[in-house]
C-alpha cells in the first residue's frame, strides 16, 4: 500500500515537472508582444509617415495563462500587462499597464514557439490563424 501511494506521488511529481517547460516564459511572451508591435509600427509608418525609432518593452506582468488546442497543436491564451516606450526622433512617449492578449503555440518538436494571430477578415464559426515564428 505505501508502495503505490510513493509511485502516484513519483509520478504527479515527473508529470509535474515535465509541463513546465511547456509554459511561455516572460522572455517569449515579450518576444512575441514585440513581433506584433512591429508589424503594426510598420503599417502605421507607412500609412501616416511617422519616423519611429523603436520602442522598448517593461515591466511585462502575466496575469492569466490559458492551455487550449489550436490546429491539434498545444496553446496559451496569455493575457496581461506591460509598459510601452515607444522612441520618436525627438522625444519618447510611454504607455503605462498597457494590455495584451496574445495566443502562443509550441510547435510539434517542441523547440520553437509561434505567435498566432486570428484573421479578422475570417466569418467563420471556426477562426483562421495567422502564425508568425517567435525568434
Amino acid at each position: 500500500m505505501v508502495r503505490l501511494v510513493l509511485i502516484a506521488i513519483l509520478l504527479v511529481l515527473v508529470t509535474a515537472c515535465g509541463s513546465i517547460g511547456l509554459l511561455p516564459t516572460n522572455d517569449l511572451v515579450q518576444k512575441a508582444i514585440a513581433l506584433g508591435l512591429e508589424q503594426t509600427q510598420q503599417k502605421l509608418s507607412q500609412q501616416l509617415d511617422l519616423d519611429f525609432q523603436g520602442f522598448e518593452i517593461k515591466r511585462l506582468s502575466i496575469a492569466q495563462e490559458q492551455p487550449l488546442t489550436i490546429e491539434n497543436l498545444p496553446a496559451f491564451h496569455v493575457r496581461g500587462t506591460y509598459d510601452l516606450i515607444i522612441k520618436l526622433p525627438k522625444r519618447q512617449l510611454t504607455q503605462p499597464k498597457k494590455p495584451f492578449d496574445v495566443y502562443l503555440q509550441i510547435q510539434q518538436e517542441g523547440k520553437t514557439w509561434r505567435l498566432l494571430l486570428p484573421d479578422k477578415g475570417s466569418k467563420n464559426t471556426q477562426p483562421i490563424w495567422r502564425s508568425y515564428l517567435i525568434q
